[in-house]
């Protein structure tokens, strides 16, 4: 059963007030009592909108002085072990009659929507038994002859249920139901047995090309249903490309299409905000800044509270200044004889910035790792290492560490009292708000010319990055 979600979405819905009202009821023989709830599809979770007591009748009445988004609703029968999935949209006033014993075949009275669903949910049902049967028949075949009986009667039936959902979808085009199999809907494959590269990659482009086919991002009701959450997910993080430019361009065609269905709109913005606020990979925090200067500064997600707004303010201004391809902040410190060691007065081909702490565990294990591969390779390629002590207060410890693990042909330096107070008084940005210091070590690659090429990796992917640059170079 799905999860149910106690709790409204704060972050993504606010509550619809207009002068219509809504009924549902249902009648169930099974229950005297107990409560029942009414609940909406949301990604993964049923999420609730209404919940009362079934009478010793058998009947709970759900209402209100508001309209029901449309959407795949559920009833959750009392006891929360069993649920009902039905059709709610501008006919809203429903009568279910139900056994809990016999779920399939409960009717649904006020709404030809769920007239097409009920037909659909008990063909899918009938297809789905007669399949598992073909699907166990070719697990315990014991000759070929068989498997490919029950393999050809496998074929056969999934055709037929798909040919059954085409025929939905062509002759009840305006339909919800015809909406939510659009949804589903796969794009076809070009090459079933790709041959070569150039077949794998044309069947790629077309799956990428046709995948939102059908999908109109200007109806809300998709929201509510399980399958719209999963298939966003898998396009973001596997279908389309990861390059920051390309997922931009993407989000503000999609954000352009829902400015005319608000609540598609606040959907998507707050889902591409908090799946780009700590990115997956390096680099992608362009898109989460881009989102913000576009999108959240400009005022227009006027749903978010105070503090939701104050962190993506934060996280974005965090960012800003250390995304990949931009020129380094520029760090004007001391080392510990007091010599001012700026980073700007350091050439190198490369330079890796470490900002770390003496007293941090995870410090502990990679620093040195970092020095063997430094001496064993990285420095006779010309790269220097700028270590940034990330707490003033630790110098004695940070100056007994350098000591006791010989790593003084590094770049150390440190922020004195004095110059952290001056820059707070001056309300200038310090060195974590500049490059995104939120934990030890964090480090950051930067080319010859001070701008960014690496950040927030380990030194095994800072080495492959760096000998993927010295060999481009050779070649």
């Amino acid at each position: 059963m799905k999860k149910i979600c106690l709790l409204p979405l704060s972050l993504l819905f606010s509550a619809f007030s207009f002068s219509q009202t809504f009924t549902v009821t249902l009648k169930t023989p099974s229950y005297k009592g107990g409560v029942a709830f009414l609940c909406y599809h949301m990604g993964k979770n049923l999420n609730i909108e209404d919940s009362t007591v079934v009478n010793t009748q058998g009947v709970a009445v759900f209402t209100g002085n508001r309209t029901l988004p449309g959407g795949i609703y559920s009833i959750v029968f009392p006891g929360k072990r069993l649920t009902m999935d039905f059709f709610i949209d501008k006919q809203q006033t429903i009568e279910i009659i139900a056994d809990s014993a016999d779920l399939t075949n409960a009717v649904v009275k006020g709404s030809k929507e769920n007239d097409l669903f009920q037909q659909y949910q008990q063909y899918v049902v009938s297809k789905g038994t007669q399949m598992q049967v073909e699907k166990i028949g070719y697990s315990n075949s014991r000759t070929k002859k068989d498997s490919s009986l029950h393999e050809e009667n496998y074929a056969r039936l999934n055709k037929e249920l798909n040919e059954f959902r085409d025929s939905i979808i062509l002759h009840s085009p305006q339909s919800m139901m015809t909406l939510f199999l659009k949804t589903m809907k796969e794009p076809e494959i070009l090459y079933r047995s790709p041959k070569n590269r150039k077949d794998s990659v044309e069947n790629f482009n077309y799956y990428k090309a046709h995948y939102w086919d059908g999908i109109t991002f200007m109806d809300d009701r998709i929201l509510r249903t399980p399958f719209f959450l999963p298939k966003l997910e898998r396009y973001y993080r596997e279908v389309i490309p990861q390059s920051s430019d390309t997922i931009i361009n993407d989000i503000d065609y999609k954000l352009l299409l829902a400015r005319t269905c608000p609540e598609m709109y606040k959907f998507l913005l707050n889902w591409l905000t908090d799946e780009y606020i700590n990115p997956k990979y390096m680099g992608q925090d362009a898109i989460f800044v881009h989102l913000f200067e576009k999108y959240h500064s400009k005022g227009v997600s006027s749903w978010l509270n105070e503090k939701q707004m104050e962190t993506i303010s934060r996280r974005a201004y965090m960012q800003m200044s250390n995304l990949i391809g931009v020129k380094a902040a520029n760090i004007d410190m001391v080392d510990s004889t007091g010599k001012k060691r700026a980073l700007y007065d350091q050439p190198a081909d490369y330079m890796l910035i470490i900002f770390w702490d003496p007293t941090c565990g995870h410090c502990k294990e990679e620093l040195p790792r970092i020095d063997s591969i430094y001496k064993a390779s990285w420095k006779k390629h010309g790269v220097k290492i700028y270590a940034v002590l990330s707490e003033n207060d630790k110098k004695a410890d940070w100056v007994n560490y350098i000591i006791e693990h010989n790593i003084g042909d590094w770049i150390h330096v440190y922020e004195t009292k004095e110059m952290e107070k001056n820059i707070a008084d001056a309300q200038k940005p310090g060195f974590r708000q500049l490059f995104d210091v939120i934990q030890t070590p964090t480090l950051l690659l930067l080319d010859n010319e001070k701008r960014i090429i690496g950040k927030k990796l380990g030194w095994q992917q800072l080495n492959d990055l760096l000998e993927t640059k010295w060999a481009s170079k050779k070649e």
